[in-house]
């Protein structure tokens, strides 16, 4: 009995024992999702950082203010972007999104949507940029001021979570890209226009 006794409590102790390393184990393994998702988030970031770069070099150097500096001026600083653009693209950061099939689906049909808009572009800028609204719109959580495109909403609702916030970051990219070259257009025809102006002043003054 006593010896039965003996076998009973080392195997209590060695039950305990296992258990609190099973507890141990669980509580790294616990901590490290924590720094496993930081880790994510950190790299998700400098991605965005570097779309931004991307975005900001390509902005100033299709602006108006390169239009009307002297060619040289404006080739040394077209060297400068495009170094400035090599730069960041060395940094590559690559953060894989977990999807199930239904999920890669809906990404599909998201992008091929917004893809079938951007190649509208260039026949109706004005068009393109309603329907762009109205998708950007149907990303939002709050109320939007404008439109949804209640299909394109149920789709991206499908997608993955990163992916949804991938496709409203894009259709932002997008849309400021629209709003910088309506400026650009509009100051160039002020311009013209100004120029026209000034030329048939110039005209009209000969003849007085």
């Amino acid at each position: 009995n006593s010896q039965a006794h003996r076998g009973h409590v080392v195997n209590f102790k060695c039950y305990c024992l296992n258990e609190k390393m099973v507890d141990n184990l669980s509580a790294h393994l616990w901590e490290w999702t924590d720094n496993i998702r930081s880790l994510r988030e950190a790299a998700t970031a400098v991605e965005q950082e570097k779309e931004i770069l991307l975005e900001m070099i390509h902005s100033i150097q299709n602006s108006q203010d390169m239009r009307q500096i002297s060619d040289g001026e404006r080739e040394e600083l077209n060297l400068t972007a495009n170094r400035l653009m090599g730069r960041t693209l060395t940094v590559e950061v690559s953060v894989e999104t977990i999807r199930n099939p239904q999920q890669q689906e809906s990404l599909k049909h998201a992008t091929r949507i917004i893809d079938e808009v951007v190649n509208k572009f260039l026949d109706d800028l004005g068009n393109a940029k309603n329907h762009l609204m109205s998708l950007y719109s149907a990303c939002l959580s709050e109320v939007p001021p404008g439109p949804v495109d209640q299909k394109f909403q149920s789709i991206v609702i499908g997608c993955a979570l990163e992916d949804q916030k991938k496709i409203k970051r894009r259709l932002e990219t997008l849309l400021r890209n629209i709003e910088n070259s309506d400026k650009a257009i509009k100051l160039l025809e002020h311009s013209k226009g100004a120029g026209s102006k000034t030329l048939q002043q110039n005209a009209e003054s000969k003849f007085k």
